[in-house]
Protein backbone atom coordinates (compact mmCIF):
# COMPACT_ATOMS: atom_id res chain seq x y z
CA UNK A 1 0.00 0.00 0.00
CA UNK A 2 1.07 3.89 -0.51
CA UNK A 3 1.39 6.05 2.02
CA UNK A 4 0.61 9.34 1.46
CA UNK A 5 2.02 12.65 3.34
CA UNK A 6 -0.84 13.43 4.75
CA UNK A 7 -2.14 13.73 8.63
CA UNK A 8 -4.16 16.82 9.65
CA UNK A 9 -2.98 18.04 13.49
CA UNK A 10 -5.39 18.55 16.02
CA UNK A 11 -5.31 21.06 18.82
CA UNK A 12 -1.89 21.68 20.30
CA UNK A 13 -3.22 21.46 24.01
CA UNK A 14 -2.33 19.46 26.58
CA UNK A 15 -3.99 19.78 30.06
CA UNK A 16 -4.45 16.95 33.13
CA UNK A 17 -6.22 8.74 36.60
CA UNK A 18 -6.63 6.79 39.87
CA UNK A 19 -9.44 5.49 42.07
CA UNK A 20 -13.15 5.48 41.13
CA UNK A 21 -15.52 8.72 39.87
CA UNK A 22 -13.96 11.68 39.10
CA UNK A 23 -15.39 15.16 37.10
CA UNK A 24 -13.66 16.53 34.51
CA UNK A 25 -14.44 20.25 33.04
CA UNK A 26 -17.15 21.26 31.22
CA UNK A 27 -16.76 22.46 27.42
CA UNK A 28 -17.37 25.55 29.12
CA UNK A 29 -14.68 25.45 31.65
CA UNK A 30 -12.46 23.75 28.86
CA UNK A 31 -9.77 25.97 27.16
CA UNK A 32 -11.39 26.99 23.55
CA UNK A 33 -8.49 27.06 20.81
CA UNK A 34 -9.01 29.03 17.90
CA UNK A 35 -8.92 27.07 14.56
CA UNK A 36 -5.54 29.27 13.76
CA UNK A 37 -3.65 26.72 16.27
CA UNK A 38 -5.16 24.50 14.49
CA UNK A 39 -1.93 22.69 12.67
CA UNK A 40 -2.58 21.27 8.89
CA UNK A 41 0.04 18.70 8.54
CA UNK A 42 2.06 16.79 11.13
CA UNK A 43 5.52 16.77 9.51
CA UNK A 44 6.93 12.93 8.23
CA UNK A 45 3.81 11.55 9.50
CA UNK A 46 1.36 9.43 6.81
CA UNK A 47 -1.98 8.02 6.17
CA UNK A 48 -2.00 4.57 4.47
CA UNK A 49 -6.03 2.83 3.74
CA UNK A 50 -5.36 -1.44 4.44
CA UNK A 51 -7.62 -3.82 3.74
CA UNK A 52 -7.64 -6.21 6.85
CA UNK A 53 -7.81 -10.32 6.04
CA UNK A 54 -10.64 -11.11 8.98
CA UNK A 55 -10.84 -15.09 8.51
CA UNK A 56 -13.93 -16.77 8.77
CA UNK A 57 -15.18 -20.48 9.04
CA UNK A 58 -17.29 -20.29 5.75
CA UNK A 59 -15.49 -17.00 4.10
CA UNK A 60 -13.16 -14.66 4.62
CA UNK A 61 -13.34 -10.64 4.11
CA UNK A 62 -11.43 -7.57 4.66
CA UNK A 63 -12.17 -4.74 6.86
CA UNK A 64 -11.39 -1.47 5.42
CA UNK A 65 -8.65 -0.02 7.73
CA UNK A 66 -7.23 3.40 8.22
CA UNK A 67 -3.55 3.46 9.46
CA UNK A 68 -2.03 6.20 10.95
CA UNK A 69 2.16 6.31 11.08
CA UNK A 70 4.58 8.27 12.70
CA UNK A 71 7.44 9.22 11.27
CA UNK A 72 10.89 6.74 11.60
CA UNK A 73 11.07 3.14 11.20
CA UNK A 74 9.37 2.25 14.83
CA UNK A 75 8.86 0.28 16.69
CA UNK A 76 5.71 2.59 18.05
CA UNK A 77 3.49 1.77 20.06
CA UNK A 78 0.04 1.02 18.70
CA UNK A 79 -3.49 2.51 19.21
CA UNK A 80 -6.77 0.99 17.95
CA UNK A 81 -9.97 3.35 17.75
CA UNK A 82 -13.27 2.43 17.53
CA UNK A 83 -15.85 3.93 15.86
CA UNK A 84 -19.30 4.84 16.73
CA UNK A 85 -22.76 3.58 14.25
CA UNK A 86 -24.20 6.12 12.59
CA UNK A 87 -27.52 6.18 12.03
CA UNK A 88 -28.98 4.83 8.76
CA UNK A 89 -27.48 1.69 6.96
CA UNK A 90 -23.67 0.92 8.33
CA UNK A 91 -22.60 0.20 4.51
CA UNK A 92 -23.26 4.07 3.92
CA UNK A 93 -21.47 5.63 6.94
CA UNK A 94 -17.99 7.04 5.96
CA UNK A 95 -14.48 5.82 6.47
CA UNK A 96 -13.73 6.76 9.83
CA UNK A 97 -10.19 8.96 10.42
CA UNK A 98 -11.03 10.85 13.39
CA UNK A 99 -8.11 12.63 12.25
CA UNK A 100 -7.89 15.37 15.14
CA UNK A 101 -7.77 12.86 17.95
CA UNK A 102 -5.51 10.58 15.71
CA UNK A 103 -3.09 13.22 14.96
CA UNK A 104 -2.74 13.52 19.59
CA UNK A 105 -1.39 10.28 19.72
CA UNK A 106 0.76 10.26 16.32
CA UNK A 107 2.60 13.58 17.54
CA UNK A 108 3.14 11.47 20.83
CA UNK A 109 4.82 8.58 19.12
CA UNK A 110 1.65 5.81 18.46
CA UNK A 111 0.87 4.03 15.56
CA UNK A 112 -2.82 4.50 15.02
CA UNK A 113 -5.31 1.81 13.36
CA UNK A 114 -8.97 2.34 12.88
CA UNK A 115 -11.13 -0.20 11.58
CA UNK A 116 -14.25 0.16 9.50
CA UNK A 117 -15.85 -3.10 11.20
CA UNK A 118 -17.78 -5.97 9.71
CA UNK A 119 -20.99 -4.12 7.24
CA UNK A 120 -19.41 -0.68 7.71
CA UNK A 121 -18.44 1.63 4.95
CA UNK A 122 -15.88 -0.86 2.36
CA UNK A 123 -15.51 -3.21 4.44
CA UNK A 124 -16.77 -6.46 3.35
CA UNK A 125 -19.93 -8.92 5.09
CA UNK A 126 -22.75 -7.91 6.31
CA UNK A 127 -23.21 -5.65 9.50
CA UNK A 128 -24.08 -8.25 12.54
CA UNK A 129 -26.65 -6.49 14.91
CA UNK A 130 -27.10 -8.98 17.62
CA UNK A 131 -31.13 -8.34 17.84
CA UNK A 132 -31.57 -7.25 21.52
CA UNK A 133 -28.92 -9.17 22.76
CA UNK A 134 -26.09 -6.06 23.40
CA UNK A 135 -23.71 -8.73 24.92
CA UNK A 136 -23.46 -10.86 21.89
CA UNK A 137 -23.53 -7.65 19.93
CA UNK A 138 -20.33 -6.35 21.42
CA UNK A 139 -18.37 -9.53 21.53
CA UNK A 140 -18.87 -10.19 17.76
CA UNK A 141 -17.71 -6.69 17.07
CA UNK A 142 -14.88 -7.74 19.18
CA UNK A 143 -13.84 -10.47 16.56
CA UNK A 144 -12.81 -7.39 14.41
CA UNK A 145 -10.47 -5.87 16.45
CA UNK A 146 -8.47 -9.06 16.94
CA UNK A 147 -8.33 -9.16 13.10
CA UNK A 148 -7.04 -5.61 13.06
CA UNK A 149 -4.38 -6.61 15.81
CA UNK A 150 -3.21 -9.80 13.76
CA UNK A 151 -2.95 -7.85 10.72
CA UNK A 152 -1.05 -4.96 12.96
CA UNK A 153 1.20 -6.81 15.05
CA UNK A 154 2.87 -8.03 11.75
CA UNK A 155 4.10 -4.69 10.79
CA UNK A 156 7.46 -4.60 11.21
CA UNK A 157 7.31 -0.55 13.14
CA UNK A 158 4.51 -2.20 15.26
CA UNK A 159 5.79 -2.73 19.06
CA UNK A 160 3.24 -5.72 19.50
CA UNK A 161 4.08 -5.42 23.54
CA UNK A 162 2.22 -2.00 23.96
CA UNK A 163 -0.98 -1.50 22.58
CA UNK A 164 -3.87 0.41 23.77
CA UNK A 165 -7.73 -0.42 22.58
CA UNK A 166 -9.90 2.73 22.19
CA UNK A 167 -13.73 2.99 21.40
CA UNK A 168 -16.59 5.30 21.37
CA UNK A 169 -20.20 5.21 21.32
CA UNK A 170 -20.93 1.56 19.41
CA UNK A 171 -17.02 1.10 19.61
CA UNK A 172 -17.05 1.64 23.17
CA UNK A 173 -19.42 -1.22 23.75
CA UNK A 174 -16.79 -2.98 21.13
CA UNK A 175 -13.67 -1.88 23.20
CA UNK A 176 -15.27 -3.20 26.92
CA UNK A 177 -16.53 -6.62 24.71
CA UNK A 178 -12.78 -6.71 23.58
CA UNK A 179 -11.49 -6.23 27.53
CA UNK A 180 -12.70 -10.29 27.98
CA UNK A 181 -10.42 -11.49 25.38
CA UNK A 182 -6.98 -12.03 26.39
CA UNK A 183 -4.47 -10.47 23.79
CA UNK A 184 -0.96 -10.20 24.11
CA UNK A 185 0.47 -6.81 24.48
CA UNK A 186 -3.14 -5.22 25.27
CA UNK A 187 -2.02 -2.72 28.57
CA UNK A 188 -5.33 -1.16 28.67
CA UNK A 189 -8.65 0.08 27.29
CA UNK A 190 -10.37 3.62 27.08
CA UNK A 191 -14.65 3.25 27.03
CA UNK A 192 -15.91 6.78 25.63
CA UNK A 193 -19.50 6.80 25.93
CA UNK A 194 -19.96 3.25 24.89
CA UNK A 195 -23.15 1.29 24.46
CA UNK A 196 -25.61 0.63 22.08
CA UNK A 197 -29.47 2.01 22.00
CA UNK A 198 -31.86 -0.01 20.11
CA UNK A 199 -35.02 1.73 21.72
CA UNK A 200 -37.58 -1.26 19.61
CA UNK A 201 -35.78 -3.70 22.37
CA UNK A 202 -37.75 -3.49 25.75
CA UNK A 203 -35.52 -3.01 28.27
CA UNK A 204 -33.18 -1.95 26.46
CA UNK A 205 -31.48 -0.11 29.27
CA UNK A 206 -31.26 -3.10 31.86
CA UNK A 207 -30.11 -4.77 28.49
CA UNK A 208 -26.82 -2.63 28.55
CA UNK A 209 -26.27 -2.51 32.23
CA UNK A 210 -26.63 -6.35 32.00
CA UNK A 211 -24.36 -6.24 29.19
CA UNK A 212 -21.44 -4.58 31.44
CA UNK A 213 -21.95 -6.78 34.30
CA UNK A 214 -21.13 -9.46 31.93
CA UNK A 215 -17.80 -7.71 30.26
CA UNK A 216 -16.99 -7.20 33.73
CA UNK A 217 -16.85 -10.87 35.01
CA UNK A 218 -14.03 -12.16 32.34
CA UNK A 219 -12.39 -8.58 31.32
CA UNK A 220 -8.69 -8.70 31.53
CA UNK A 221 -7.62 -4.98 31.67
CA UNK A 222 -7.39 -1.54 33.22
CA UNK A 223 -10.16 0.84 32.00
CA UNK A 224 -10.39 4.23 31.33
CA UNK A 225 -14.62 5.40 31.19
CA UNK A 226 -15.54 9.01 30.23
CA UNK A 227 -19.62 9.98 29.87
CA UNK A 228 -21.11 13.51 30.21
CA UNK A 229 -23.80 14.75 31.89
CA UNK A 230 -26.01 15.94 28.97
CA UNK A 231 -25.79 12.39 26.51
CA UNK A 232 -28.12 11.97 24.40
CA UNK A 233 -28.33 9.09 24.38
CA UNK A 234 -26.99 7.82 27.66
CA UNK A 235 -28.87 10.00 30.30
CA UNK A 236 -28.08 10.30 34.04
CA UNK A 237 -27.96 7.58 35.57
CA UNK A 238 -27.37 4.81 33.08
CA UNK A 239 -23.25 5.72 32.54
CA UNK A 240 -22.84 5.29 36.61
CA UNK A 241 -24.95 2.02 36.50
CA UNK A 242 -22.95 0.47 33.87
CA UNK A 243 -19.64 1.06 35.30
CA UNK A 244 -21.27 0.44 38.77
CA UNK A 245 -22.56 -3.10 37.01
CA UNK A 246 -19.10 -3.74 35.75
CA UNK A 247 -16.73 -3.04 38.47
CA UNK A 248 -18.94 -5.00 40.64
CA UNK A 249 -17.83 -8.33 39.15
CA UNK A 250 -14.48 -6.79 37.76
CA UNK A 251 -11.24 -8.76 39.24
CA UNK A 252 -7.57 -8.26 38.74
CA UNK A 253 -6.25 -5.92 36.99
CA UNK A 254 -9.97 -4.77 35.20
CA UNK A 255 -10.61 -4.35 38.72
CA UNK A 256 -8.34 -0.83 37.89
CA UNK A 257 -11.30 1.34 36.05
CA UNK A 258 -12.00 4.91 36.49
CA UNK A 259 -14.83 6.34 35.37
CA UNK A 260 -14.74 10.37 34.42
CA UNK A 261 -17.75 12.58 34.44
CA UNK A 262 -16.68 15.46 32.21
CA UNK A 263 -19.46 17.22 32.54
CA UNK A 264 -22.03 19.14 30.00
CA UNK A 265 -20.25 19.32 26.79
CA UNK A 266 -21.28 21.44 23.66
CA UNK A 267 -25.28 20.58 23.00
CA UNK A 268 -24.65 16.65 23.57
CA UNK A 269 -21.80 15.17 25.37
CA UNK A 270 -21.88 12.13 23.33
CA UNK A 271 -20.00 14.09 20.51
CA UNK A 272 -17.04 14.85 23.05
CA UNK A 273 -14.64 12.40 21.27
CA UNK A 274 -15.29 13.18 17.57
CA UNK A 275 -15.20 17.18 18.41
CA UNK A 276 -12.06 18.84 18.17
CA UNK A 277 -13.27 21.36 20.94
CA UNK A 278 -13.26 18.39 22.88
CA UNK A 279 -9.73 17.33 22.90
CA UNK A 280 -8.40 19.43 25.79
CA UNK A 281 -11.04 18.07 27.84
CA UNK A 282 -10.25 14.11 27.71
CA UNK A 283 -6.51 14.70 26.33
CA UNK A 284 -5.26 14.95 29.99
CA UNK A 285 -7.14 12.22 31.61
CA UNK A 286 -6.45 9.62 28.98
CA UNK A 287 -2.57 10.79 28.93
CA UNK A 288 -2.77 10.08 33.10
CA UNK A 289 -4.11 6.76 32.12
CA UNK A 290 -1.37 6.00 29.67
CA UNK A 291 1.18 7.05 32.12
CA UNK A 292 -0.39 4.75 34.75
CA UNK A 293 -0.41 1.48 32.53
CA UNK A 294 3.42 2.44 31.57
CA UNK A 295 3.20 4.20 28.54
CA UNK A 296 5.01 7.59 27.66
CA UNK A 297 2.47 10.26 26.81
CA UNK A 298 4.86 13.11 25.97
CA UNK A 299 4.98 14.79 22.01
CA UNK A 300 7.99 13.60 20.47
CA UNK A 301 10.34 15.91 19.17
Amino acid sequence: MRWTQRLALALLLTLPFTGAMARAPSANQATQAPETTIAAIVSGSSEQVAMVPKPGVMFSLELETTIFKPPGDGPFALVVINHGKALGKPAFQSRARYLAQSAEFVKRGYVVALPMRQGFSKSGGAYVGGGCNVESNGLVQAEDVVATLEYMIKQPYVDKSRIVVIGQSHGGLTTMAFSTIAYPGVLGVVNFAGGLRDESCSRWEFNLVDAFGDYGKKARYPSLWLYGDNDSYWPPPLPAKFFEAYTAQARGPAANARMVDYGTFAGDSHTLFGARAGVPIWLPEVGRFFKEIGLSFDPQP
